[in-house]
């Protein structure tokens, strides 16, 4: 498994992944919506997306994403992470995709300065809590049916 950061020619790598991550969260499927945000975000330098590539039978297939956002701090004048997005195909899942998308998510954050990097998850994706915690993030606080997590970087 190799963790990729993608530019902007290579959206069509995560466009698919991205339109399944929706429909995870119970958004229509919808191609065409799903490659016009990807395309804009990383055309305008808006994200930072890495994917997750996997040979399968002698070819290279994404697997997985995360998507980052900025977080601003004016007092501090220092940028944060968040760590928006992030999804495995479920034939993937506990093959150790999920952990290396975030742990280079967390080596960007740190090698841009951040303090901390910061993410939400559904309160019922129990999976997705215990990874998160298993790497580090501590649990901050509950806003309807998510949970925020953080986890402050050196």
């Amino acid at each position: 498994m190799q963790i990729k950061r993608i530019a902007s020619g290579e959206s069509d790598l995560v466009v698919g992944l991205f339109d399944k991550y929706r429909v995870f969260y119970k958004q229509p499927s919808d191609q065409v919506l799903a490659e016009n945000f990807i395309t804009e975000r990383l055309i305008n330098n808006e994200s930072v997306i890495f994917v997750a590539m996997h040979e399968t039978n002698g070819k290279i297939i994404p697997v997985g994403f995360a998507q980052l956002y900025p977080l601003y701090s004016s007092v501090r004048a220092i940028k944060n992470w968040i760590l928006n997005d992030l999804y495995v195909e479920r034939e993937y899942r506990k093959q150790g995709a999920g952990e290396k998308l975030i742990k280079a998510s967390i080596d960007f954050a740190k090698e841009n300065k951040a303090k901390f990097i910061q993410l939400e998850t559904a309160t019922d994706n129990f999976p997705a809590q215990s990874l998160y915690e298993a790497i580090g993030f501590k649990r901050q606080e509950q806003i309807n049916e998510f949970y925020i997590y953080r986890m402050e970087l050196n």
